[in-house]
């Protein structure tokens, strides 16, 4: 997708409006030192350490376009508990003159909840998820069902932690079926940590550090060289791990 018909062109903080940098969320370093993040026209990655803000910032980009806090589709307003933060309330989304025909949030942490509330709809609720009820699959076959099924194309898609459920190898048939979507004309914001997934290569990465968010490349993200690491040789890193 060319920028001008990208769906969200970029995302900034209204800094001005903050109360307090030193209360959360606002002192999560992935908040603190944001001001304007651009996003790619087809895929953006944030990634980052456990607490650095990566998750909380989406769930506020998604919350901002528009997408239940829980997760689901645009037509999804159900509440399981109201656990997300007012972040959103302080987002500024700039959009690409198109609208999205389709669109998604999924939280890897609430998704049998969006499954809960597809069981309460009736069976009709899961013809666009491939006809079966998600709490009847695995986790990871119920979000393939997902990409599969119910992510239609042209549309604006925001996953957090999508990998949660997937296997390395459901983790590669992920990156086919976004690639299937980029082709349709849909855009992704991902937050995760597989160096599987960040591997999209028409793509961009922003990684959460204790400076703020930095544009990075994929060899230079931490989850892709301690992998490398790892598996160069497993053994002299659990020596030196599990060594007395």
């Amino acid at each position: 997708m060319a920028l001008s018909a990208t769906f969200a062109i970029s995302m900034a903080l209204r800094r001005e409006l903050v109360p307090d940098f030193d209360h959360y969320p606002f002192s999560l370093p992935a908040v603190k030192h944001l001001d304007v993040l651009t996003f790619h026209p087809n895929v953006t990655f944030i990634v980052g350490e456990n607490g650095s803000g990566k998750s909380t910032l989406l769930e506020a980009i998604a919350v901002a376009l528009g997408y239940n806090a829980e997760g689901g589709g645009r037509n999804f307003n159900f509440g399981t508990r109201a656990s997300h933060s007012a972040l959103h309330e302080y987002l500024l989304v700039t959009r690409g003159y198109r609208r999205p025909r389709d669109g998604y949030f999924l939280r890897a942490e609430s998704f049998f909840n969006v499954a809960s509330e597809l069981e309460r709809l009736g069976p009709d609720a899961f013809i666009s998820y491939g006809g079966r009820s998600l709490h009847e699959q695995s986790h990871g076959e119920a979000f393939m069902a997902l990409l599969t099924h119910r992510f239609g194309g042209q549309g604006l898609y925001v996953l957090d932690e999508p990998e949660a459920a997937l296997s390395p190898q459901r983790q590669l048939a992920a990156l086919q079926q976004i690639h299937r979507l980029v082709k349709a004309g849909s855009q992704f914001i991902i937050a995760t940590h597989s160096p599987i997934l960040m591997a999209y290569p028409d793509a961009r990465i922003y990684a959460c550090l204790p400076e703020g968010l930095r544009r990075t490349d994929y060899e230079d993200t931490e989850h892709y060289q301690v992998t490398l690491d790892f598996l160069r040789n497993p053994r002299q890193t659990l020596d030196r791990l599990l060594g007395d």
